[in-house]
């Protein structure tokens, strides 16, 4: 018996109606699935140490998740979001809080350190999101915010002619820590140079910032007439410990206290026997 149409139309309906359901249920994942994904992972770089009232950019790096696919690409939404914690918030921020990060362009937020020394922790998160899966990631970065030590010079140019802008390297104790851009100082004019050394740990003792216009340029000289100047600063060692001594008097008032009590007890006991 030959089916009839209507049955014809019915199958053809049920086939294609499968079918459609089919590719709509399938998520627009770009071809990446759960089982695909790399775990999330991140990081934050930057200084540990900063001087107070200043303010530095911090990179926050992030790979993996539901947002990356298997080769690196990101083909979702991956986030960062940033806060900063510490003892005395005031004038302590970092911005932006929270910004997405593409590829090839880690996040960049500013930290404004505040006036005040202390300790300051970043938290981060970081979110990959693709479609309905997602997943986080929390860490956090210490920054030491201190007073810093600080060098300070008078740049002379006594010539007739402006002297370009050049680099000047500052060194600590015989070591390199940092340079500055020095710029044009016109004829006859004078710079004052100014270094902010952002440091813990130093020892106790004296120490010794240098710098030499010798290499860096032949026209200038410092206030002193030298192309040479050092400033020296001096760090106190730790206050004394006085727990031996404290210890020591201890004892020795028990011993007394016990020596005192065997002559009173040996007399009591010598007037007895009288």
């Amino acid at each position: 018996m030959t089916p009839r149409p209507v049955v014809w139309l019915l199958v053809l309906a049920l086939l294609v109606g499968t079918g459609v359901g089919a590719a709509s249920a399938a998520p627009a994942s770009h071809g990446v699935t759960p089982d695909q994904t790399t775990p999330l992972k991140g990081n934050i770089t930057g200084p540990s140490v900063l001087s107070t009232g200043s303010n530095q950019r911090y990179l926050i790096q992030a790979t993996g998740g539901p947002a990356v696919a298997p080769n690196g690409t990101i083909v979702g939404n991956l986030t960062y979001y940033a806060s900063v914690t510490g003892p005395s918030p005031t004038g302590v921020q970092i911005t932006p809080q929270s910004a997405a990060i593409v590829a090839g362009a880690p996040g960049r937020p500013l930290l404004e350190a505040g006036t005040v020394p202390q300790a300051l922790t970043i938290s981060v998160e970081l979110v990959s999101v693709l479609a309905k899966a997602n997943s986080t990631l929390n860490f956090t970065y210490t920054v030491q915010v201190v007073q810093p030590y600080v060098v300070a010079a008078v740049i002379v140019n006594p010539t007739n002619v402006s002297a370009q802008p050049f680099p000047l390297i500052i060194d600590l104790d015989g070591t390199q820590v940092g340079n500055v851009t020095v710029p044009i100082i016109l004829a006859h004019a004078t710079y004052n140079l100014s270094f902010q050394y952002p440091t813990i740990g130093l020892a106790s003792g004296w120490h010794t910032f240098s710098i030499s216009l010798v290499q860096a340029h032949g026209l200038l000289e410092f206030a002193n007439g030298s192309t040479t100047y050092s400033q020296s600063f001096y760090i106190p060692g730790p206050a004394p410990s006085y727990t031996v001594w404290y210890v020591l008097g201890i004892v020795t008032f028990i011993g007394v206290l016990f020596i005192f009590g065997a002559r009173v007890g040996a007399r009591r006991r010598g007037a007895t026997k009288k």
